[in-house]
């Protein structure tokens, strides 16, 4: 949810609370991992990736399995771990399961955040999709829509009278997590203790870890959200599908869904990466010291301020931030600045340069505007606009290169141009 860098923590960190089923005290220790490492738990000595094909449960909680070794409900630390958008660490862990805590992913969160992010090299990469994706399964559903971003609209039905019929929307970062999703707890009914604990489980479920409901009343009031219940269960769709192992851009609409179906559609999207069918993988931004690496242009000639968003060989978004402060406007209709159309061609140029000296075989080289063609400004670009540029190769060769831009105010088309290039060295 980050801007898609690797990540991973800057220091050790740990906690210890009660195991949910096996009533335990249960130490977990977080720990910075190298690039490239993913997220592994550590038990005995056993390492167990964070990935679906080590997942032996998903009825009441996500466990993982690997050589007889299983570690439950690890689902409220991914949530976590997904919000902060860290890519690499170990968790070592001396229980079969990660304690509870309060029921909820604060605690989590709170622990991430006192180790501090640390960026490391290498880029993640994210998924975003052509179509949708859907997944029903007796009266429930599960899809995820192309989305710039990552957004979940989810919907939650119970007979309950303290519950009823929950819908939530929502765009998710690490702001709106922690303030919105990560104090949310998990929730149980009265009537299923018993059972569960002569099956062995729960054994450590309170009032202190957990909402409880009788047949007809909230016991432990009050919630800490009105819809506490359905933001739960948004918590708990995102721990899951933290599970691929890659970031998502899509919006995801889940209507009385848990954590089978979460995974259900998690194996679906797997399945569709490993066909390369319907899926486009891009690659994280480049901030204004990545793309002075890439372009060699500098100030004042230097007309884009960031990449937000990179599929290799195939597209680029790039931003331009137009502010009164350029030298420009001292001069070009001072009395009603507008930016020159020739500098927003020399801004969508430099957005195409960036694909073209992405790819490995064209880094080093020095990239040339030789032609122009469809040429359309559409709207006047003023102090204060920002303009998101969309460059997409029509055609690149050994030593040239054609690449259609767009440029965008708000939701408005600005600009479009077809540029052509010389590829030299």
């Amino acid at each position: 949810m980050n801007n898609l860098t690797q990540n991973t923590i800057n220091k050790e960190v740990s906690l210890s609370g009660i195991g949910l089923h096996t009533g335990q005290n249960i130490t977990i220790a977080l720990k910075p991992a190298p690039p490239n490492t993913g997220i592994v738990f550590i038990k005995d000595d056993v390492e167990i990736p964070a990935k679906l094909c080590y997942v032996s449960s998903s009825y009441r909680e996500i466990s993982l399995k690997k050589d007889g070794t299983e570690i439950k409900t690890i689902e409220h630390l991914l949530g976590s771990l997904s919000s902060f958008s860290i890519t690499n660490l170990f968790i070592e862990v001396n229980g079969s399961e990660i304690p509870i805590m309060d029921g909820s992913s604060l605690p989590f969160a709170l622990l991430i955040k006192s180790a501090g992010i640390k960026k490391q090299e290498g880029r993640m990469k994210y998924l975003s999709f052509t179509g949708p994706v859907e997944i029903k399964e007796d009266g429930r559903s599960i899809s995820i829509l192309p989305y710039n971003g990552f957004k979940v609209s989810y919907t939650i039905s119970f007979s309950h009278p303290g519950v009823k019929k929950q819908s939530l929307e929502l765009k998710l970062d690490e702001t709106s997590f922690i303030k919105e999703i990560a104090p949310a707890r998990t929730f149980g009914f009265l009537d299923e203790v018993n059972s569960l604990r002569q099956a062995g489980l729960i054994k450590g479920g309170s009032l202190e870890n957990a909402i409880v409901l009788s047949d007809d009343e909230i016991i432990n009031k009050p919630l800490r959200y009105e819809d506490e219940f359905v933001r739960h269960k948004i918590l708990d769709l995102i721990g899951d599908l933290f599970l691929l192992g890659i970031p998502l851009k899509g919006h995801i609409i889940a209507n009385c869904s848990g954590h089978s179906l979460n995974i259900k559609l998690a194996r679906r999207i797997e399945e569709m990466l490993k066909k390369n069918e319907g899926i486009v993988i891009g690659e994280g931004r480049m901030d204004i010291k990545e793309i002075l690496g890439i372009i060699p242009h500098r100030y004042p000639f230097l007309l884009i301020d960031r990449i937000l968003e990179i599929e290799p060989a195939k597209r680029v978004v790039g931003i331009k931030n137009v502010t009164m402060n350029e030298e420009f406007f001292q001069g070009h209709f001072p009395g009603n600045p507008v930016m020159p159309g020739v500098l927003i061609i020399e801004a969508m140029a430099q957005t195409a340069g960036v694909l073209l000296l992405l790819e490995e075989k064209n880094r080093g080289k020095l990239v040339y505007l030789a032609g122009l063609d469809n040429v359309r400004f559409r709207k006047p670009v003023i102090p204060g606009d920002q303009i998101r540029f969309e460059a997409i190769p029509v055609k690149i060769r050994k030593k040239v290169g054609m690449v259609e831009v767009k440029g965008w105010v708000d939701s408005e088309l600005a600009a479009e141009a077809t540029l052509l290039f010389s590829l030299g060295v």
